[in-house]
């Protein structure tokens, strides 16, 4: 992956002069003062894991201790995160990176970690945008990559379930089970880059969720290396032995254990594709329509709603500009995947239904140019980062009757916030992952960098960042959907999970991670 962005250094490209024009015509976007830096003039401090640590280590796993290894560990994927790297920022670089190749490892390597007392950091695609690389800052740290993690162990075509190691990527676990008929369903904007351990320990949840559901939905059973040993779990489909003990591990983000394989349920591969576009006069409109759907079917395995912004954003292609009307109304798209003959049936009683609620049909070529380009946002993000604009997201979810007061809500919060410091913004939101109790908001926001009185652009969207967080707990939602909670979200999970299950929360690692070396400061409530 790109040391200071996202992906594919190759699939980088520069921010259209049409749309640079209309970012500083309409949010007062000025070019960056100054280029990021170089690969080569980035500096690091020295590392501080004293040789007989880094000989102990080393006996048990491969370490690595160079300046670029420990640079392309540090941090994660948020725009704070990128604007640090890019900044030359290295404070928080591993003074290490292990890459064990084996449970039996991993087990190893916490041994003498808790032992010498270095902090581990997991590390799977590097793909969080919640502060979950960022732990507190502890004498010792090192990047526990497990990236040689990445085989396919079993697949049961009975059960319809396959074992699958943590460090296999999305695009390596989806070519692997192809190769037996099977998929997982998981493509989230991440998928070409996270991993399946990164999947569970975040609680991730893929673009084709409401036909595939959540990953966590999808693990039947998982293995973690703790520091004071092995912890399995998941032996039957369900099960009334006490609590699920899974939950532990889904969505602990490495402050507990290390997940080193999950157990999934899998699909047959879908014979046949289709999306398509419907248009709705209103975010409203659109939103109760995919209630419908949600509640009393039928359910498309892709149902993904833009309000107006995101809407007109969406379609405002350079060359297309000066044709773009001002009531475009807001996009819902739609996806079907299945059996040859059970698409058509599918999207048949789909657009029956959208009609009779008020969706206009729009062919196929939005469902498909979605398609085409789900996995692009992150590029665009570093392109209007290069341009000098700042871009960011946040999501959460809610009751549907909670719906419309959450999403003004916040919307507010980030509008007023930005605008009072000079940068007002583009807010932009979509529901992408339905259920029959409600739905997950994701917003996007983008605005000149800002920074008054030579505040820099990250204090200056922090504090956007805390008035949509403290918005979202107001109104009724969860602090987080599906990006996790790392060290961004940590204080406003505290009051989301109150005093008895923070508690609780200290108590599992007081009891797993004794001497507390697993992602210090992320999750738990210090």
């Amino acid at each position: 992956m790109l040391w200071n962005g996202w992906g594919d250094p190759a699939k980088a490209a520069p921010l259209p002069q049409d749309v640079a024009v209309l970012l500083r015509d309409l949010l007062g976007v000025a070019p960056a003062a100054e280029a990021p830096l170089d690969l080569a003039d980035v500096a690091l401090p020295a590392s501080r894991l004293a040789d007989p640590v880094h000989a102990a280590l080393a006996a048990v796993a491969e370490v690595r201790r160079d300046d670029e290894t420990r640079l392309r560990h540090t941090r994660g994927r948020s725009t704070p995160d990128l604007l640090r790297i890019r900044a030359g920022e290295t404070a928080d670089a591993p003074d290490a990176v292990v890459l064990p190749a084996s449970h039996e490892e991993v087990l190893a390597v916490l041994r003498v970690c808790a032992r010498h007392a270095v902090s581990v950091v997991p590390f799977g695609g590097g793909t969080s945008v919640v502060g979950g690389l960022t732990p507190r800052r502890t004498d010792r740290v090192v990047a526990l990559d497990l990236r040689r993690l990445d085989r396919v162990l079993a697949v049961d075509p009975v059960s319809r379930t396959a074992v699958l190691q943590a460090g296999l990527r999305g695009p390596d676990a989806e070519r692997l089970l192809a190769a037996k008929g099977f998929t997982l369903g998981h493509f989230p904007q991440s998928f070409e880059w996270a991993t399946v351990g990164g999947f569970a320990a975040a609680r991730g949840s893929g673009q084709a969720s409401a036909g595939y559901g959540r990953f966590d939905e999808m693990v039947v059973a998982l293995t973690a290396a703790t520091p004071t040993g092995t912890l399995e779990t998941g032996r039957a489909p369900r099960s009334a032995a006490g609590p699920d003990l899974r939950q532990l591990l889904l969505g602990s983000e490495g402050a507990f254990g290390v997940i080193t394989s999950v157990t999934v349920r899998v699909r047959p591969l879908p014979e046949a594709r289709r999306y398509e576009g419907w248009r709705f006069p209103s975010f409203d409109s659109g939103a109760r329509a995919m209630r419908r759907l949600a509640q009393d079917g039928p359910l498309p395995t892709v149902l993904r709603l833009s309000d107006e912004a995101e809407t007109m954003v969406g379609l405002a292609r350079p060359q297309t500009l000066s044709d773009l009307a001002a009531d475009a109304g807001c996009l819902l798209l739609a996806g079907y995947e299945g059996t040859a003959d059970g698409v058509p049936r599918l999207r048949e009683r789909t657009g029956e239904a959208l009609r009779a609620l008020g969706g206009q049909p729009l062919g196929d070529e939005p469902g498909e140019q979605w398609a085409q380009g789900r996995y692009a946002a992150p590029y665009l993000r570093d392109s209007l980062l290069g341009a000098g604009a700042f871009a960011e997201t946040l999501e959460t979810a809610v009751f549907w009757s909670g719906i419309p007061r959450l999403y003004a809500a916040v919307r507010e919060a980030l509008t007023s916030t930005l605008t009072e410091a000079g940068t007002p913004p583009l807010v932009m939101c979509h529901i992408s992952h339905v259920y029959e109790t409600g739905a997950s908001l994701y917003f996007t926001v983008v605005s000149a960098q800002g920074g008054a009185a030579g505040d820099g652009p990250l204090a200056h969207w922090q504090r956007a960042k805390q008035a949509a967080n403290d918005a979202i707990l107001a109104n009724g939602g969860t602090i987080s959907h599906h990006h996790g909670v790392g060290t961004d979200h940590r204080d406003w999970y505290a009051r989301e999970a109150g005093p008895v299950g923070v508690e609780i929360l200290r108590a599992v690692k007081a009891r797993l991670d004794p001497a507390g070396i697993l992602n210090p400061g992320v999750l738990v409530p210090e």
